[in-house]
């Protein structure tokens, strides 16, 4: 689930990451074994390679204290 909430906050294109740097936010959602998980985002500016920016996602279960990140670095075009 992490994976494809990390491939529809890359779906952004450039200039729109780029207004939205830095930010983040959290929401509530279900995992698909039905799970309610909170599910959090952050786009971040990279150090290196400076420009770039960082893109997390971490989907956490907190009933059973669990929780698994995905990331991405992209770059400008």
């Amino acid at each position: 689930m992490a994976q494809d909430e990390l491939t529809a906050a890359c779906a952004l294109t450039w200039p729109e990451l780029t207004r939205i740097t830095p930010w983040g936010d959290s929401f509530e959602g279900f995992a698909p074994s039905g799970r309610t998980v909170e599910v959090e985002r952050r786009y971040l500016w990279a150090h290196d390679p400076a420009g770039a920016v960082v893109v997390e996602v971490e989907v956490r279960d907190a009933a059973a204290k669990t929780g698994v990140e995905a990331r991405a670095l992209l770059r400008a075009p």
